[in-house]
C-alpha cells in the first residue's frame, strides 16, 4: 500500500551493511527502524556485517563490491517472500553493492538511499585526505585523484575497486535510474550530491532525530565535552592544543581511537582538570550531556550531519563547531551555538572562552538549541518526514516505470 496523508501501516525493507565498529550510522538505522515499528510499521530487516569481509577472498570482494550477484538475489528472494512497500537502503558498501537498487526496483518495489556520508562522490566518503578537506573528485566521472592517493583504507587496489565501483554504475546511471528517492541528512550535504550530479528534485531534506526527548539538563557541571571518534578528521588535534591555551578550564573527553594518545597525553598534563572516559552506558552519557556547558565538535571534515549534534539540542546543550559543512549549515552562530574557523585552536580556545565567560549569552543558546530541538529534531517531526519521502518514491516509481509497486 503507498504511504498517503494518514500513514497507514506499511512493510519496509530496510537494509543496512553493518560497520566492523559501530558508529552514529549504525544508531541512526536502529532509530528509524524503532520510530517506524513504534508507529505500527513492519520493518524486514536485511543486513550484511563487515566481519564478513576478512573471510572473503579479495578478488571476490573486489567483484562483489562493484555488483553483488549473491546480495541482489537475496533482495529479490525476500521481497518475494515479504511483499514490502519501500525498500530503504543505507550503506551498501562493500557486500551489498548498487545491485540492490536494481533487484528491488525489478522486483516492484520504489528505492529510498539516504546519503549518510558522501561516498557517492568520494571514495573514502569524507571529503578529507592528509588533514585536510579535498574535493578533487566531487565532480570527476572517474575518481582517479582517490587511486592516486591511496584515499580508501590507504589503500591502491582498495580506492581503485571503490573508484571502479562508482565509474560503473555512474556510466550504467544506476544512481539516476535505480533510486527512487535520496535522503541527505544535511541541507549541506544535499548541496554536494546535487553539485555532483544527483537528481536534485529527488534529493530530500531529512536531518537525524532523537528517538525520546531525554528534557533539558542542568549545564551545571562546569565543563565542557567532547564525544565521538579520536582521530584526525574529527579534530582531535585542534581540541587538544585548544585546551592548552585554556588552563583552568575542565573538558570531559569520551571516545577511542587512533589519536587517543594526544588525549591521554593532556590527561597527563592536566590532572582533574581533562578526563577521558574510554565508553560509558547509557545513563552516564544522559548524566555527561545534561550537565555539560558546551559540546565541542572540531571537525576537520564536512561531516554528514554529526548525531550528537541532536542529542545535544535536546538537552539545551550549545555546540562550539568548525565553520565548515553540515555543521555551518546546523549552527548558527551566537543563536543556537558558536562556530570556530575550521582548523584553528587559537580561535577555538578565544570561543570557548567567550562563550562560558558569557553567562547570560549562555542561557541564550541553550534556549535556542532546545527551541531547535522542538521545531526540527524529534520523533514525531522526523516520522512525518520519512512518510512524505517514502510517498515521493512510490510516485517516482509509479511515473517512470507505468507499474504501481508490487505490493499494492
Amino acid at each position: 500500500m503507498v504511504p498517503g496523508p494518514a500513514h497507514p501501516s506499511m512493510k519496509v525493507l530496510q537494509c543496512h551493511n553493518v560497520y566492523q565498529q559501530a558508529g552514529g550510522e549504525d544508531t541512526v538505522v536502529s532509530d528509524e527502524r524503532r520510530l517506524l515499528e513504534s508507529r505500527g510499521h513492519k520493518v524486514i530487516a536485511y543486513t550484511r556485517h563487515n566481519d564478513e569481509v576478512s573471510q572473503t577472498p579479495k578478488i571476490r570482494l573486489a567483484a562483489g563490491t562493484v555488483w553483488s550477484r549473491r546480495a541482489a538475489r537475496e533482495v529479490t528472494d525476500l521481497i518475494a517472500r515479504e511483499r514490502p512497500d519501500i525498500a530503504h537502503f543505507h550503506n551498501t558498501l562493500p557486500l551489498m553493492s548498487p545491485s540492490v537498487y536494481s533487484a528491488a526496483r525489478k522486483a516492484g518495489v520504489p528505492v529510498v538511499q539516504t546519503l549518510h556520508n558522501y561516498r557517492l562522490l568520494c571514495p573514502k566518503a569524507t571529503f578529507f585526505r592528509d588533514n585536510q578537506i579535498c574535493q578533487k573528485c566531487l565532480t570527476k566521472k572517474v575518481k582517479w585523484p582517490a587511486i592516486r592517493h591511496a584515499c580508501y583504507r590507504d589503500s591502491v587496489s582498495a580506492s581503485a575497486t571503490i573508484t571502479a565501483m562508482l565509474t560503473v554504475h555512474g556510466v550504467r546511471g544506476t544512481y539516476r535510474r535505480d533510486v527512487d528517492a535520496y535522503i541527505a541528512c544535511s541541507t549541506f550535504t544535499r548541496e554536494q550530491m546535487v553539485k555532483g550530479g544527483l537528481p536534485e528534485d529527488r534529493i530530500h531534506y531529512k536531518p537525524n532525530f532523537e528517538p525520546a526527548d531525554p528534557g533539558v539538563g542542568a549545564g551545571d557541571g562546569g565543563y565542557a565535552l567532547y564525544l565521538g571518534r579520536l582521530s584526525p578528521e574529527k579534530g582531535v588535534e585542534v581540541l587538544v592544543d585548544a585546551w592548552r591555551r585554556l588552563p583552568g578550564r575542565r573538558l570531559e573527553v569520551i571516545g577511542r581511537g587512533p589519536q587517543q594518545d594526544l588525549v591521554d597525553t593532556l590527561v597527563g598534563e592536566r590532572p582533574g582538570d581533562v578526563v577521558r572516559h574510554h565508553w560509558v552506558e547509557t545513563d552516564e552519557l544522559n548524566r555527561l550531556l545534561s550537565g555539560a556547558s558546551l559540546l565541542i565538535l572540531p571537525s576537520m571534515n564536512f561531516e554528514g550531519f554529526p548525531k550528537v549534534i541532536v542529542e545535544a539540542f535536546a538537552r539545551g546543550l550549545p555546540v562550539v563547531a568548525s565553520n565548515v559543512g553540515a555543521m555551518a549549515a546546523v549552527i548558527r552562530d551566537g543563536d543556537n551555538g558558536r562556530l570556530a574557523e575550521y582548523g584553528d585552536p587559537a580561535d577555538f580556545a578565544r570561543v570557548i572562552a567567550e562563550t562560558l565567560d558569557d553567562s547570560a549569552g549562555l542561557a541564550r543558546l541553550r534556549a535556542n538549541a532546545r527551541r531547535d530541538f522542538e521545531d526540527h529534531y524529534t520523533a514525531d517531526t522526523n516520522y512525518d518526514t520519512l512518510m512524505d519521502v517514502y510517498t515521493a518514491a512510490a510516485e517516482h516509481y509509479t511515473q517512470t516505470t507505468g507499474r504501481r509497486a508490487a505490493a499494492n
